[in-house]
């Protein structure tokens, strides 16, 4: 049975699902800055549009023109942003106040409080800083991790629990699965926020050339200045498509494991899961090429960042599956069992 939060945990999952998505959108259509100012936008708290308005953000931000696409753009995240930051406020405190309550999750709705908090920072930033790469994907990323999270927290609150039994090596697998998703999607932040998406406009060849001229040394400069106006990116060719690289390979390496996962699954009799993370799989690859055959279409690339929104929480299901069932290990003599659960106490038939 559902225990209490749970509903407004599904509400808060699905709006950060929502607030990810804006962001991509804001990002792709490079109105990362349609706001020149944080938390509002020309000193207002929404776009400017009367003239009296207007011609304050002409006086005070003179090298910044307003255009209103973007910056609507840019407020209409920061909204659903907000009320994002609401809903988790919202959470915290019932799981505080229940706290008492047995099996009520605690630490991980504070830890979402204050993952929410440093991604508002990691907003204000991605302005001041004027898209410093660096700030882009962490925000990119914290993002994703409040969204994972959450989903972490409504399935913790859905009852549910997973009685088959898995081995320890399945638990792995997750694992090892879920790591790389993590890295891979830092990877497309960063081939984001540096404008490396159509670095490569061929494959599975780049220039047509299988290993083409690549500056991975600039690429992965991480200690890059601070002051430019990285809007359209300042990386050159060569090093932007070392970054295109490494994201591809990324890709593979991901693919590989995340297969070898399925088949993991598949033999535990956990058959869903196998086949709904390898239809996760499959469109995510299927949109990736898209991007780069068809030239990052607006929606395409939105849908990537969509796909990868749900491959990242069908990993979060599986690991949510395999860390909280029966876990079989093999013995020289007869096998053992125990719960995974923290706190359980091992119970052997």
């Amino acid at each position: 049975m559902a225990k209490a939060g749970f509903r407004l945990a599904l509400l808060a999952t699905l709006l950060a699902l929502v607030v990810v998505l804006l962001g991509a959108y804001t990002r792709l259509t490079h109105a990362g800055l349609g706001c020149p100012d944080w938390p509002g936008c020309y000193g207002f708290i929404s776009v400017p549009k009367t003239e009296a308005q207007l011609a304050h953000a002409e006086l005070h931000f003179p090298d910044t023109p307003v255009e209103a696409d973007k910056g609507w753009s840019e407020m209409t995240h920061r909204y659903f942003a907000g009320t994002l930051g609401v809903l988790i406020v919202l959470l915290a405190a019932r799981a505080w106040r229940q706290r008492h309550l047995p099996d009520q999750p605690l630490k991980l709705p504070l830890f979402i409080l204050l993952v929410v908090i440093a991604q508002a920072a990691f907003g204000m930033w991605t302005v001041t800083l004027k898209l410093w790469p660096q700030v882009v994907t962490g925000h990119l990323l914290g993002g994703f991790a409040t969204l994972s999270l959450l989903f972490l927290l409504t399935l913790r609150l859905s009852g549910v629990l997973p009685a088959l039994a898995v081995p320890r090596r399945l638990q792995r697998w997750a694992t090892a699965g879920l790591v790389l998703a993590i890295l891979q999607i830092a990877l497309g932040g960063w081939v984001s926020s540096n404008y490396a998406a159509v670095a490569c406009v061929d494959v599975p060849t780049c220039h047509g050339q299988w290993w083409p001229e690549a500056d991975f040394a600039n690429g992965f400069h991480l200690t890059q200045h601070i002051g430019p106006n990285y809007l359209g990116g300042q990386l050159d060719s060569e090093a932007r498509t070392a970054i295109h690289l490494t994201h591809r390979l990324g890709a593979v390496l991901l693919t590989g494991v995340l297969l070898g996962l399925a088949w993991q699954l598949r033999k535990v009799g956990m058959t869903r899961l196998a086949g709904l993370l390898v239809v996760a799989l499959a469109v995510q690859v299927s949109l990736g090429l898209s991007n780069v055959v068809l030239g990052l279409p607006l929606a395409v690339a939105v849908a990537h960042n969509a796909g990868g929104a749900a491959l990242l929480l069908t990993l979060v299901l599986v690991n949510y599956h395999t860390r909280t069932a029966l876990v079989r290990v093999k013995a020289p003599r007869f096998a053992r069992w125990s719960f995974s659960l923290k706190g359980e106490q091992p119970w052997r038939p």
